[in-house]
């Protein structure tokens, strides 16, 4: 284990000897890995085999974390290891597309949607990524695909 991967586990109180486990908060390393922009954590997290499926106290997985780090490394490694790209967090039915295109995360909108992220999937209050599609350029990506049918 690199020493900068060990200093961080130990910094936020994860577990050197089963470094993919949650701390005592109950944090999943992979979780604050990906909010944090650490590539580098991911790939040893996934090394170790720890699960792209865990999710946070709000029900949303890593992937959506890296959404919100505005990280696209971090986002083509969760992607690459298989994360799912549609997963809807439990509160509201949202998904990192949703989240990505209303936060006007544009750069991310057009990784997850290249990706193969759904765009038709809806939250619980029935609105779509293109509903909360917070820039024109979100829109103009998002629209096209509905039109087409995609």
């Amino acid at each position: 284990m690199k020493p900068d991967i060990r200093d961080w586990l130990q910094n936020n109180y994860f577990s050197l000897a089963h470094p993919v486990l949650e701390n005592c908060d109950g944090v999943y390393p992979l979780i604050l890995a990906s909010q944090q922009g650490r590539s580098d954590i991911i790939d040893f997290l996934l090394e170790e085999n720890a699960s792209p499926d865990v999710v946070d106290q709000y029900g949303n997985n890593a992937l959506w974390a890296a959404c919100y780090a505005d990280d696209s490394k971090c986002i083509e490694v969760l992607i690459n290891a298989g994360i799912n790209l549609d997963h809807q967090n439990v509160a509201s039915g949202a998904t990192a597309l949703i989240f990505a295109a209303s936060s006007g995360r544009e750069n991310v909108v057009e990784q997850l949607l290249a990706a193969g992220a759904n765009p038709a999937i809806k939250t619980h209050d029935d609105f779509t990524a293109l509903d909360l599609a917070s820039t024109i350029k979100i829109l103009k990506l998002l629209s096209k695909l509905v039109k087409s049918g995609d």
